[in-house]
């Protein structure tokens, strides 16, 4: 009786932690505030008068990418400058065994890494919000603060 009670409460708990990683996703990329439409994020970028951020990353397998997300972007300092100074853009590429997207991001996220000529990951580009490029850069050491400090020296 108590092996079966155990089990009730473990499963209701497994099930209850799948939800909440539903809602709030795996990693700070994958929240809200990442944009994954091209498009959309030109439309944001031209409303808001805003520089778009592209990090394309392999969220899921790429180490140094992994290192810049949980050393910067999810990070509150990171998310506080972004809020107000920039679009954020996820041009994810996900290991084959990780995580799927879905065929239209694939093939934007593809389209975009020919584009800009992308050479490695992370690559993180500035844009307008045409799509022109304003600079790049990539994983630098320092944490959040130094980074945000970084970008604004790009931005000028």
């Amino acid at each position: 009786m108590r092996m079966r009670r155990y089990k009730e409460v473990l499963i209701k708990g497994l099930m209850m932690g799948l939800m909440l990683v539903g809602l709030f996703g795996f990693s700070a990329l994958a929240g809200e505030e990442w944009l994954t439409d091209f498009n959309q994020a030109k439309e944001e970028a031209a409303e808001k008068k805003l520089p778009i951020l592209i990090d394309f990353t392999g969220s899921d397998w790429c180490s140094w990418c992994i290192k810049l997300d949980q050393e910067v972007f999810s990070q509150n300092e990171f998310k506080e400058y972004a809020k107000d100074h920039l679009v954020l853009f996820l041009a994810d590429f996900p290991g084959k065994r990780g995580k799927k997207l879905a065929a239209e991001v694939k093939a934007q996220n593809e389209q975009l890494f020919k584009t800009y000529d992308i050479k490695g990951y992370p690559t993180i580009l500035l844009l307008d919000a045409s799509g022109k490029v304003i600079a790049q850069t990539g994983y630098r050491p320092g944490g959040a603060g130094a980074y945000v400090k970084h970008l604004k020296g790009l931005l000028k």
